[in-house]
């Protein structure tokens, strides 16, 4: 079927602007020649109602916040760049990037350098956070949050002690997740997991019981359903229902080591179709799965990752627990990890709301966790003179040198453009907590070894769509709580977790407002993971907001309007988190033979301090969760040698 735009509400009355107040004008001056500027303009944070979570349209790296880096990436910047202007500021901290690495940089050097340290964060979006990100939305009367990006407090290895004390002194209670999150409210209304069979791969649009739900029992019933609903050959369902119940050595005569250091060196879509031998629809159902995890789908990820993900087809292997050489971290249980789990509404945007607050109190009012999630934070005292820390948003870094030899140098010299304007800020030591893609392009000092190191890491690209309906009553109607999309654009629908936090109160009625989330990973099946990763951040580069509305309006109308949605009348609002750098790339051992066989890693190379200069972020453990992000903040505070050092281990 085809929809016209009129049908679909792509001329309804929803916001879609990029930003409001002004943040245009910031956006065209990002770009602009310098000369243009003869006398920079005030920041655009200080402006009167400022207030990026609660613009909608094309958020994440948004416009304005990546064309420099691009020029300089391009070879071009300099080419026009002039002189840059001195801000006669000197710091004892200048923190590259405001993402929750960097500001727990600021946090752990001022613990060491005492509160009185002087610590400029230069930040490229025109928010703080870094892929922490918040949106916010108002529907007829109705407040609702949704994450943008970094998703909870979670991790497949147990938190650092370093991790754990922060959340502490953060306030946040852990344990307490279980008071705050509803977990009856959609199975009381009879909703369940669903899987949406795509006309274009599996011949029909069908809304489908999953048989086999996460954290979910697989039942009879269940199979029974499904049977009867998938759009599927009666083979391919006989091999669905094959695959989740083998109990078959498929690899007689090896012993359990063997078996795993063979799952390693195939795809878990090779395991499928040339050891188990199902049906390519049955390879095509589960392509999607690991996408959340790794951005890529089975074709990419290893039978031995699959396996310790708990996906169907191993249980007759009898593979003794332990993990095998090469696995993964996302593949490897742990039951401590499993149970430390905390999601804010907004996601960990309240961890780096909490950060800030730690940093300027009087920039984040309230004085709780449970208070930050309805807290607004004043952006205009984030970056005021006098203020030991700071914060100076739209501010894109292009050059980090130190003045004089780097082994002898006493101060670095940091260059940004901010509206178009070249400023320079000099400081006693800097953290490059951006990703590692970028430093190369910001100096020269470092070693080849080095520098190689850094250009093998890799980003994962991914979108976070975040749709406000004006109510939910089709999904109920269909007792549908969540959609996995094997085929789709997006690979996932989700309602809005039941989280109450605060003064803040999740939907609990169909009638009311509600955020959907929709999820993306593009990437090009049957590449290696890498070039996957490149391909996708082209296609997320060259595909307009227009482009996201009309699929996003598409899919939802295909799933789930025999319920009775209508995308021109049940639409509010649309935020689309578009990351072409999103997560930190995880060695793969299908395609680093380094991680396989446990060679030296690049990111322990990469990592390495010069001069002044130390590195942070979740690439310098090739790690993508908000754990690594603040271990590795830590490392770099220490790797300074400023003051006291917390007597706290990493491991």
């Amino acid at each position: 079927m085809s929809w016209t735009d009129k049908e679909l509400g792509m001329d309804s009355r929803i916001t879609r602007r990029d930003f409001m107040n002004g943040a245009a004008m910031a956006i065209a001056a990002a770009v602009a020649p310098h000369s243009l500027f003869a006398q920079a303009a005030p920041e655009p944070q200080n402006g009167p109602g400022y207030d990026p979570p609660a613009a909608h349209g094309l958020r994440g790296s948004h416009p304005g916040s990546f064309e420099v880096a691009h020029q300089l990436r391009d070879g071009t910047f300099w080419t026009s760049a002039g002189q840059p202007e001195s801000t006669g500021e000197n710091y004892d901290l200048i923190v590259v990037g405001g993402g929750i690495s960097g500001l727990s940089s600021a946090h752990f050097f001022c613990q060491a350098a005492g509160k009185t340290a002087r610590v400029l964060i230069l930040e490229n979006h025109d928010d703080f956070g870094g892929h922490a990100k918040r949106n916010e939305f108002q529907v007829d009367k109705t407040f609702m949050l949704g994450y943008g990006g970094t998703y909870s407090i979670e991790s497949p290895a147990p938190y650092s002690p370093v991790a754990q004390g922060l959340i502490r002194d953060l306030g946040i209670d852990v344990s307490s997740y279980r008071k705050h999150y509803d977990k009856k409210l959609y199975p009381s209304l009879g909703l369940k997991q669903k899987i949406f069979f795509d006309q274009e791969t599996f011949g029909a649009d069908r809304l489908v019981i999953n048989p086999s739900p996460r954290h979910g029992k697989t039942t009879a019933a269940l199979w029974k359903e499904f049977a009867a609903q998938a759009p599927l050959t009666e083979q391919a369902k006989a091999d669905v229902k094959r695959l989740f119940a083998l109990d078959e050595d498929l690899m007689p005569g090896l012993s359990s080591d063997q078996k795993k250091e063979k799952l390693a060196r195939m795809s878990y879509a090779d395991y499928l179709s040339n050891l188990v031998k199902v049906d390519p629809k049955v390879v095509a159902m589960l392509q999607s799965r690991p996408k959340d995890l790794y951005g890529v789908g089975i074709d990419a990820v290893s039978a031995q990752d699959a396996w310790g993900l708990d996906m169907p087809g191993f249980d007759g292997l009898k593979l003794t627990p332990a993990p095998g050489p090469g696995m993964g971290r996302d593949a490897i249980p742990n039951e401590e990890a499993e149970k430390y789990f905390f999601h804010f509404p907004d996601g960990n945007s309240s961890i780096a709301r909490l950060l800030v607050r730690s940093l300027l109190p009087g920039a984040v009012p309230g004085n709780s966790a449970n208070d930050i999630v309805t807290s607004q934070v004043r952006y205009g005292q984030l970056d005021q003179p006098g203020s030991p820390a700071r914060i100076r948003l739209n501010s894109t870094v292009v050059r980090v040198r130190h003045v004089g030899e780097p082994a002898v140098a006493k101060e670095v010299e940091v260059t940004y453009v901010q509206q178009g304007k070249l400023f320079a800020v000099k400081a006693d030591h800097c953290i490059l907590a951006c990703w590692h893609n970028v430093i190369p392009y910001l100096t020269t000092e470092l070693p080849a070894e080095q520098l190689a190191a850094i250009r093998s890491a890799e980003k994962v690209p991914l979108v976070y769509t975040n749709v406000a309906l004006r109510n939910w009553q089709s999904f109920v109607r269909l007792q549908t709580a969540s959609i996995y999309a094997p085929g789709c654009y997006f690979i996932s629908a989700s309602l809005d977790h039941r989280v109450s936090i605060g003064d803040y109160h999740c939907t609990k009625r169909p009638e009311a407002p509600i955020v959907v989330t929709m999820e993306r990973y593009p990437c090009s099946p049957g590449l290696p993971a890498r070039s996957q990763h490149r391909a996708g951040r082209a296609d997320l580069y060259a595909t307009s907001f227009e482009t996201f509305e009309r699929k996003i309006r598409e899919q939802l109308v295909r799933s789930v309007g025999a319920g009775g949605f209508d995308p021109a009348r049940d639409i509010a609002a649309i935020t689309v988190n578009r990351w072409p750098h999103g997560y930190a790339y995880q060695y793969n051992s299908l395609w680093d033979p380094f991680w396989l066989v446990g060679g030296p890693l690049p990111c322990v190379e990469a990592r390495k301090p010069f001069g002044r200069v130390a590195i942070a972020n979740a690439d310098a453990d090739a790690y993508a969760y908000t754990d690594c992000a603040i271990n590795q903040a830590y490392r770099a505070v220490n790797d300074l040698k400023v003051g006291q050092k917390n007597s706290n281990s990493l491991v």
